[in-house]
């Protein structure tokens, strides 16, 4: 019988949410490096209406396309959808959550006997896999709420524990994790950032760029306050003569945006919506900046921002706020110019000075590219494989 390296997320494909996106390119890049790589998701209500997928569930498939152009994956990732008939999901219980479906008869019936490693964030599986007999790698993004059982981490089977910062890492080891488990790893991008895109990248210029406006600021990644968004409104009525685009966010978030930016009668910024990720690399070539705001808090201190790593990759020039995770990026000699948190006077004078320091090229800062290329979805995974027995 085959064995498999498979990774799971408890989510229904395709959805932008950061973690999932971590989740698939991950399971793409193990696909791209040789490995026989396996994504399990959860499947949309309305196709787990055959039989044969509850039953017969390990069958290997191709991704379907909207989940290839969503994420912009390969061609050697193979996937397998989880079937949640009604009413699994549908009515509160024990019995009929997903976590109890996946891990009281998907894994230990169907998936085990195929599975070399498993990979997730899914901590409960984790907990099964061990009992198992399953080597596991277990990736945590955010602060843990729980005790680690030591029963679990202790066990020579759990190969190692993978976070994006040291105070996550912290708290790690203060519930239970053992510091020589755990390994500390950015986020990373998708290897389509790095392909150039000149006549597509000029053609967002054509439709962003109004009459008068030289300049394109661009934002890209979630549509909330602490991120930075309405601060970033505020830097934009400071500088009229720049046009600011935003990409991102699902279409209730982006109404508010818009009528937030019309209560405050900022009209050189425009709300793009989600951009599939075939989409985003040649809007992020054609900024002259890519803008990463954030504001200070709780959130600032673990997060790893996917959009930080496709915009090293994109070549253009970052105006970023000083975060904790991001510090250890100040003294390198990537082209970013940094700003302390909540503060859009400051950053407007960024933008200024990176706009006279570092003019846009067609083909991006190649310094930047080169710098970029070490952060990789597939140098990440290599960088893990080191821990794995």
């Amino acid at each position: 019988m085959n064995k498999y390296y498979i990774f799971f997320t408890r989510n229904v494909l395709p959805k932008p949410e950061a973690h999932i996106v971590h989740d698939v390119n991950t399971a793409n890049a193990a696909a791209n490096l040789g490995y026989p790589a396996v994504l399990v998701y959860l499947q949309k209500p309305r196709q787990s209406l055959n039989p044969i997928d509850w039953i017969y569930p390990f069958r290997l498939n191709q991704p379907e396309e909207t989940i290839v152009k969503h994420y912009n994956i390969h061609n050697k990732l193979k996937v397998i959808p989880l079937a949640m008939p009604w009413p699994i999901g549908r009515i509160g219980g024990k019995w009929t959550h997903p976590s109890t479906i996946v891990c009281k008869y998907y894994f230990p019936v169907h998936i085990f006997p195929h599975t070399k490693v498993l990979h997730t964030l899914d901590w409960n599986l984790v907990k099964i896999a061990i009992k198992s007999g399953i080597p596991v790698i277990y990736e945590r993004e955010h602060y843990p709420n729980h005790k680690y059982e030591p029963e679990i981490v202790q066990h020579p089977l759990f190969q190692v524990a993978v976070t994006v910062a040291e105070p996550v890492r912290e708290k790690m080891i203060q519930k239970g994790m053992p510091p020589e488990k755990i390994l500390k790893l950015h986020l990373s991008f998708n290897q389509s950032f790095l392909v150039r895109q000149p006549d597509k990248a000029e053609q967002w210029r054509q439709k962003l760029l109004a009459e008068g406006r030289q300049n394109l600021i661009v934002y890209s990644g979630g549509l909330y306050r602490f991120k930075g968004v309405d601060l970033l409104i505020d830097v934009a009525k400071k500088l009229p003569q720049i046009q600011f685009a935003f990409a991102g966010g699902d279409e209730s978030q982006v109404q508010a945006y818009r009528q937030l930016a019309r209560e405050k009668q900022v009209d050189n910024v425009t709300f793009l919506g989600y951009i599939q990720h075939e989409h985003l690399p040649s809007l992020l070539q054609a900024a002259d900046i890519l803008a990463h705001p954030h504001c200070s808090g709780e959130a600032a201190t673990f997060t790893s921002p996917l959009k930080f790593f496709e915009y090293l990759a994109s070549g253009t020039p970052i105006v970023a706020t000083e975060i904790p995770p991001l510090m250890e990026f100040k003294e390198t000699n990537m082209i970013a110019v940094w700003c302390e948190p909540d503060n859009p006077n400051q950053f407007a004078h960024c933008l200024q000075y990176t706009l006279e320091t570092y003019p846009r090229r067609e083909n991006g800062h190649s310094e930047q590219i080169g710098f970029a290329r070490q952060f990789s979805w597939e140098n990440r995974l290599a960088k893990i494989m080191r821990y794995i027995k």
